[in-house]
């Protein structure tokens, strides 16, 4: 992406196209803003509001619960409490993560965590209200941690490229195929434990994952709707560059050129007539704000210069 992992983690809100490094530091940030809460809380004697509030966080399991608290089914999947379940979740997520990221690009790696983890919570509360087996715990059941998108995006890079080789302490050089098939197998053997729910939502998301890149493959990208609010959120929060507008009836033509990096522009005549639209020059900005300058063509950087000129 851009530079070292501590620096891209740090910076994960100010750069574009790394999709990865922000849902690393959000899973981050709520986990640590967390256990200050718990803590604080705790201390005071309110541990019930901490309880309460974490409660709401959390994927219940029962519908008639789910629809008092719709925002549950995005705000489970960015919430851990203990730290080795953050830290294997992180960790497989950064690692398979980054062969997403190579081979599909920002966008659709955010789409493959957020559907993995709709898809395990839907896995998890439908299995929860169709077996008898979970019938006496279904009221209290409920479900955190970011294992289901996590799930997607390992099972998403098997399938994408699966000869490709991880060097485990050990076991020496594993084909990542390999390791997805071995989760997914312990995740159906323990989806009648004592962590049932969760394994239940490891499945969901796997297959997620699995179908994902499959229909990617035959030209269905089922992230659309994702990515069209994803995209949306970008543009409100981010600020377009000023851009001076000046009018001229005649045409000119000049030799002046304009150098951004290694590219260098010169100027071609423009009549008044001919300047670029301002719906071209908001689809522009909008290009500008999505990839950063260098993401436009020559012909799109040409446009903006002049329509910029004084």
């Amino acid at each position: 992406m851009y530079g070292g992992f501590w620096d891209n983690l740090r910076n994960a809100f100010r750069q574009n196209n790394n999709s990865l490094y922000k849902i690393l530091a959000i899973n981050l940030i709520v986990f640590f803003a967390m256990v200050i809460f718990r803590v604080v809380f705790t201390l005071s004697g309110a541990g019930n509001i901490y309880e309460g509030f974490r409660a709401y966080m959390m994927m219940p399991a029962d519908l008639s619960v789910f629809m008092r608290q719709p925002w549950s089914l995005f705000s489970y999947m960015f919430f851990h409490e203990g730290l080795f379940h953050i830290l294997f979740n992180l960790l497989f997520l950064y690692w398979f993560g980054l062969l997403v990221h190579e081979y599909l690009g920002s966008r659709k790696l955010a789409n493959l965590y957020i559907l993995g983890g709709i898809a395990g919570a839907m896995f998890y509360v439908l299995m929860y209200n169709i077996s008898p087996y979970f019938s006496d715990v279904l009221p209290m059941a409920k479900m955190l941690g970011a294992s289901a998108g996590v799930y997607a995006i390992v099972v998403g890079a098997a399938t994408l490229t699966p000869n490709t080789t991880f060097h485990l302490i050990l076991l020496g050089p594993v084909k990542i195929k390999y390791i997805a098939i071995f989760y997914v197998i312990i995740a159906f053997v323990n989806s009648a434990g004592s962590n049932a729910g969760g394994e239940l939502a490891h499945l969901g998301g796997a297959a997620l994952g699995f179908f994902y890149i499959n229909q990617l493959r035959k030209g269905n990208d089922w992230g659309r709707p994702v990515q069209a609010v994803g995209q949306f959120f970008e543009r409100l929060f981010t600020k377009k560059p000023k851009v001076k507008v000046s009018y001229r009836k005649k045409s000119y033509s000049t030799s002046e050129s304009y150098t951004s990096g290694s590219t260098n522009l010169k100027s071609t005549p423009y009549s008044g007539a001919n300047l670029p639209t301002q719906e071209e020059i908001d689809q522009i900005l909008d290009k500008i704000a999505e990839k950063g300058y260098d993401g436009l063509s020559k012909e799109e950087k040409r446009k903006l210069f002049e329509y910029s000129k004084k």
